[in-house]
């Protein structure tokens, strides 16, 4: 997912790549709503939905970062669309039979198994950064993306796909925004600025408009 996901960015427009993309929980949203059965209330279907909404919003680049090339841009990008939505479907399924540590040892695995694949892929004519805003701030993004992975799988494990997806993903970008906002002091455009109103109201709504569930004891009797 992530080398199509680079490539694609290399080969067509940003600000029509992630919002793209962004939108992978819809996937998982009707995936578990057909197999898993999942159902939640009204209110929090209410933020699920402005979650949706705020993703491609919050993810919107403007127009000039980035001119497509051809059409191969939006071939990888719907499947890494498509890829991301099943991955946290089946994320959800593995955390009904295995160990969250277990389901985040295989996706590490996999990830070490994938990196002849990446050094095919690399232009070793073009000059490497092996200092310390190159390779080793690549290493620490990644340690932050392995912190993310893993507690992403706890999140599957003891919340419902329907409502976990679309609340990390547009979560993520809102925090960059805000992060970018405190450091740098950069005002993000109108497009940005409705995205992060409505995430904050969509994260609300989904936090207290969740169907309480009975505690084991309640269950028994």
């Amino acid at each position: 997912q992530l080398i199509l996901f680079t490539n694609a960015l290399t080969l067509g427009p940003a600000y029509l790549i992630f919002p793209i993309i962004s939108l992978s929980p819809v996937i998982t949203i009707v995936l578990s709503m057909l197999f898993l059965k999942e159902k939640t209330s009204k209110i929090a279907w209410a933020g699920i939905v402005l979650a949706l909404i705020s993703i491609p919003l919050l993810s919107y680049v403007s127009p000039g970062a980035g001119a497509g090339h051809g059409s191969l841009w939006m071939i990888f990008a719907l499947i890494v669309f498509t890829a991301w939505g099943i991955q946290a479907f089946f994320m959800r399924i593995a955390n009904q039979t295995m160990k969250a540590e277990v389901i985040f040892f295989y996706m590490a695995i996999t990830a070490l198994l994938m990196i002849p694949i990446a050094l095919m892929m690399t232009d070793f004519s073009l000059p490497i950064n092996y200092g310390l805003g190159g390779m080793y701030l690549a290493a620490g993004i990644q340690l932050l993306n392995a912190i993310g992975a893993l507690t992403l799988v706890y999140a599957f494990r003891y919340g419902k796909a329907i409502i976990v997806s679309p609340l990390t993903n547009s979560a993520a970008p809102l925090l960059t925004v805000l992060i970018s906002l405190m450091i740098y002091g950069h005002i993000p455009n109108n497009v940005v600025i409705v995205g992060m109103i409505l995430a904050i109201l969509a994260t609300f709504l989904i936090s207290f408009g969740e169907e309480k569930r009975p505690s084991s004891l309640e269950s028994v009797y």
